[in-house]
């Protein structure tokens, strides 16, 4: 099973980077927490499920996901870096 998932393993990795993202977001922009975990938890369960039920499936497109999945991780931390800016430069004078 370990090399079944060898291939997505880099975009396990960069995908919890992205959740501590989002998550600073989330707090950034003042989101219940209590709200903000249940629906982290709801999109876990869909993600272990689509996971669990569509690995076979999606193994020939591997390369094309671990792309578009890095591809959207890159987009997210620009996006959060831009979104914080205004507050460092802010700090910073």
């Amino acid at each position: 099973m370990l090399d079944e998932l060898k291939p997505f393993l880099i975009l396990i990795i960069f995908g919890n980077i992205e959740n501590l993202i989002l998550a600073a977001q989330g707090v950034d922009s003042h989101v219940n927490p209590l709200i903000l975990a249940i629906l982290s938890l709801i999109a876990v369960v869909c993600w272990l499920s689509i996971g669990t039920f569509a690995t076979k499936a999606a193994m020939k497109y591997a390369r094309y996901i671990n792309f578009i999945g890095g591809l959207a991780i890159f987009i997210l931390g620009i996006q959060a870096m831009a979104g914080a800016l205004p507050g460092m430069i802010a700090f910073f004078h």
